[in-house]
């Protein structure tokens, strides 16, 4: 019922191997959301099976991808399949393979060689660009050398994750990508993050006042890291592991279903419905990865109306399995329940009426669907 992209047969593919791995991945999922505190068995986990550097710049040992769009479909399928386990780990994930795509983007040559040997250890990364006012800065230091002030909000893993790809002000200059350590807990809190959902992404305040910068710890030029269409496009992964989730969800409807719902032709329809909600937003998110590996530029007029395609997937799905199946949906401990919840607040977004009216504007600009040089 869900489709993919991977071939079975191919045992030694990334999405065959994050698959072998999921039902673990599920299974320490539902503890972590016990018991909130960072994945770190998930993590080992996806580190064991090669995941964490699947998707690394080659350089840095990745993977032996030659062809764009196979790479970026291979990394479609094992976001989905690790957010059907884990939305919690999925969020982490992505999180790192968006940091391996910046260090691919913007690296260089000695810092893709440090990150190999970093991988070598099943390090992970995270990005973090949120931060509450007045923001992170990169300040002169004491000695000439430049020093961090401030820290980051909404920080995905911190104090878990070993290092970060943080964004920074410079006076006079645009947004900086700075390398930093993110695992020292005493720099951490988390104790803000008490959420019904995502729980197990320990997404809280990282404070990085004091951490010295030098030019081996700035990645790329200032500016690079919102770059279009690249910075739009790439909400494509995070939609890929939202979708997943709604996989799931559809998948643990399907089984929870009684013989009674499913001679039922009024809950039939309602299923229906959730297969058609689902399978809408896999050709969406699918045919933004596609534009993404092109670096299309209207990738992210694609990207913004995805997202609201996705989260309308969701939000259907969550309410109708909830018909479906009843009281069950909203029992501690059930999966289903996991699933709606950590749903409900990964699809939570800023400004998605901005978003869908900034696509609006570019399809009524120019043909942005069709024509000779369409995509599919």
């Amino acid at each position: 019922m869900i489709p993919s992209t991977w071939s079975q047969t191919d045992r030694d593919s990334p999405a065959a191997r994050a698959a072998s791995i999921a039902p673990r991945l599920a299974e320490f999922g539902a503890r972590y959301d016990a018991a909130p505190v960072f994945p770190v068995e998930s993590m080992r986990c996806l580190a064991a099976a090669g995941l964490h550097r699947d998707f690394a710049p080659r350089a840095s040992g990745g993977g032996s991808f030659t062809d764009v769009e196979a790479r970026h479909f291979a990394l479609f399928d094992v976001l989905r399949i690790v957010g059907r386990a884990d939305l919690s780990l999925g969020r982490l994930y992505e999180g790192h393979v968006n940091a391996m795509a910046l260090f691919d983007w913007y690296a260089s040559p000695e810092q893709q060689a440090r990150l190999g040997r970093e991988l070598e250890d099943g390090s992970f990364y995270g990005v973090w660009a949120t931060e509450p006012q007045p923001g992170l800065r990169i300040d002169p230091g004491d000695d000439g050398d430049r020093v961090l002030a401030g820290g980051k909000s909404f920080a995905s893993g911190a104090g878990g994750v070993a290092h970060a790809v943080v964004t920074a002000q410079m006076a006079g200059c645009d947004r900086q990508l700075v390398i930093v350590a993110a695992d020292d807990a005493s720099r951490a809190d988390v104790s803000q993050w008490r959420m019904r959902g995502m729980r197990a992404t320990t997404s809280g305040f990282y404070d990085l006042t004091g951490i010295r910068v030098d030019a081996a710890n700035l990645l790329g030029l200032p500016g690079d890291y919102d770059r279009d269409p690249r910075f739009t496009t790439g909400a494509w992964r995070f939609t890929a592991v939202q979708l997943g989730g709604v996989e799931a969800l559809l998948s643990e409807t399907r089984l929870a279903m009684s013989e009674a719902a499913r001679g039922d032709p009024l809950q039939r329809a309602k299923f229906a419905d959730c297969v058609a909600a689902m399978r809408t937003a896999y050709l969406w998110a699918r045919e933004c990865a596609l534009r993404a590996a092109h670096d299309d530029i209207d990738g992210p007029a694609f990207a913004r109306l995805t997202r609201g395609i996705v989260e309308r997937a969701g939000l259907d799905v969550m309410e109708l399995a909830a018909r479906i199946v009843g009281t069950r949906s909203a029992m501690d401990g059930q999966r289903i329940d996991k699933i709606i919840r950590d749903l409900s607040l990964y699809l939570r977004q800023a400004g998605p009426d901005y978003a869908r009216d900034e696509a609006a504007k570019v399809w009524l600009d120019h043909d942005a669907w069709g024509g000779e040089d369409a995509l599919w």
